[in-house]
């Protein structure tokens, strides 16, 4: 392969397939911010992925089949800074590239056994959101650096978004299930024990549009329950109707742009109730549980400690007055600490600041240090 030359500081590095596409879309808006300032590069390994992007940002696109060709496009360029929004197996293949920085910054802030695994150091820096994220940290992982953790709050919030949803003059309610992750420990999915049980419950009560957003993985599952689950879901909505408007399922529209037209939020363990915590901390939020395990779930949830959750144990009850929990003043004063306690105190734009900041102190140490290599002076350790 030719030598590809790039005028570049910071590269974006995706090795995945196009149905995760998601987890890097959703940086975009930072991204192109951040390029503003110090040029960014986006890297694919599947040539598929990559056209998926071509209309989605006018940010440089690379795609780099083999290794050899990936190690010669990081020697030929002036690269500072390597970002990974996920932990593919193929980020082992750019990570042995020693003059870059290694920055993870995940596709979310959740609070999913996925969000923090051993992989963490590998990265020589990991941004995170707020003090819940080194807390989860500090307690999953030993032998962690903590000062290795850097908080930027959530840039990819920081965009106007605004709702598709057509008027409706009485209250929506969207139902936002996760997948079922790869394995029974992330698995948090609510969709085939209690996701026929919601819609149907939702769906009787007076004045009321369902918004159903499953998650993107949702519709290419191979679990024969979820799928069943799925299905029978939006043919509860489509034999249903509400006066004045129809139940809407959405599986195309970004989710925080549906989030502005929406009144409640009922999800599962995952990014969208911290993003919908952010955005709209006055609106009631209401969160599952599948262990049906309160306890544990106050322990590693902690957002809710501070919403209804619908177990097995609860649901019976909770769902048989749903609408009691729909008023914004329930717990409000506690969802707003909640929110800073996993946000920082970010407000809306100031996360992208610290983002774009991070990454220009990371070049400017990166440079430095690589000058005096190239001029043969000792790089001090760090204490």
């Amino acid at each position: 392969m030719d030598q590809i030359h790039v005028a570049g500081e910071v590269v974006v590095y995706f090795s995945d397939v196009p149905n995760r596409a998601y987890q890097l879309e959703q940086w975009l808006p930072a991204l192109e911010n951040l390029n503003k300032v110090h040029p960014v590069v986006l890297v694919f390994r599947k040539v598929p992925t990559m056209r998926q992007f071509r209309g989605l940002t006018t940010l440089p696109k690379i795609f780099l089949r083999r290794y050899d060709d990936l190690v010669n496009f990081y020697k030929f360029n002036d690269f500072k800074v390597c970002l990974y929004v996920n932990n593919g197996v193929a980020n082992f293949q750019s990570l042995s590239a020693p003059e870059l920085v290694h920055v993870h910054v995940n596709h979310g802030e959740s609070d999913k056994l996925s969000m923090v695994s051993n992989q963490a150091k590998a990265y020589d820096k990991t941004f995170v959101a707020g003090p819940a994220a080194i807390e989860r940290h500090q307690a999953a992982l030993i032998d962690f650096n903590l000062d290795s953790l850097v908080k930027v709050g959530r840039p990819q919030l920081d965009s106007s978004f605004k709702s598709p949803l057509p008027a409706f003059s009485g209250r929506t309610v969207m139902y936002a299930p996760t997948w079922e992750g790869e394995n029974d420990a992330n698995n948090y999915t609510s969709l085939e024990i209690f996701g026929e049980r919601i819609i149907t419950s939702l769906v009787s009560l007076p004045n009321t549009r369902v918004i159903y957003k499953p998650h993107p993985r949702i519709s290419t599952t191979t679990n024969k329950d979820m799928a069943a689950a799925n299905a029978r879901v939006i043919e509860i909505l489509g034999a249903n109707q509400v006066a004045g408007g129809k139940h809407i399922v959405d599986d195309s529209s970004n989710i925080l742009d549906l989030f502005e037209g929406i009144d409640v939020l009922i999800t599962d363990v995952s990014s969208v109730g911290l993003d919908f915590l952010y955005l709209h901390p006055d609106r009631p939020l209401i969160l599952t549980d599948r262990r049906n395990d309160i306890d544990l779930l106050h322990r590693e949830v902690p957002v809710s400690r501070c919403c209804p959750v619908i177990s097995k144990s609860t649901a019976n009850q909770l769902l048989s007055t749903l609408s009691d929990h729909f008023d914004g003043s329930e717990n409000v004063e506690q969802r707003q600490e909640m929110r800073s306690f996993y946000f920082d105190e970010f407000e809306k734009g100031q996360s992208t600041t610290a983002f774009i900041s991070a990454i220009a102190g990371l070049i400017a140490d990166r440079r430095q240090k690589l000058d005096s290599k190239a001029r043969g002076s000792v790089v001090p350790r760090p204490e």
